[in-house]
């Protein structure tokens, strides 16, 4: 059971089935991914990745609900789950860890209560893109 401050909040923003984003994509709060992004994904909130969901790039959330595919390392602050059927390949850092019977996880996992999030994964290089969402 969540506690009150792991609760996912309202869903804001989604990208829906048969979308590519070539880019970053950052949003102050919760979002749904059900289309395909190959770049960095940033929330303030809850990420949704769909059963038909792919990132491609690394991810920085405070939950992370995974049912589609992840290649990049995760970086989330509260809890992750990784649903039946869901992937995940790189390294994942969380607080709190669920794995469903039939997620695959081939990766590095550390988990403490705090995960540090000053530049996880290093600075981001000169010119590339980044879609920010409000």
């Amino acid at each position: 059971m969540m506690k009150n401050d792991e609760k996912p909040g309202d869903l804001k923003t989604f990208l829906g089935k048969g979308s590519i984003v070539d880019g970053n994509v950052k949003v102050e709060h919760s979002l749904r991914i059900d289309g395909k992004i190959k770049g960095d994904v940033t929330s303030g909130d809850t990420l949704v990745v769909g059963s038909e969901g792919e990132i491609k790039g690394n991810v920085q959330v405070k939950n992370l609900v995974l049912g589609g595919k992840i290649i990049g390392s995760v970086l989330a602050q509260g809890r992750t789950v990784l649903e039946a059927h869901s992937e995940l390949h790189g390294e994942l850092k969380t607080a709190k860890l669920v794995i469903d019977e039939g997620a695959i996880f081939d990766g590095k996992c550390s988990m403490t209560d705090k995960p540090k999030v000053e530049k996880p994964f290093g600075d981001k290089p000169a010119g590339e893109k980044e879609t920010i969402i409000q």
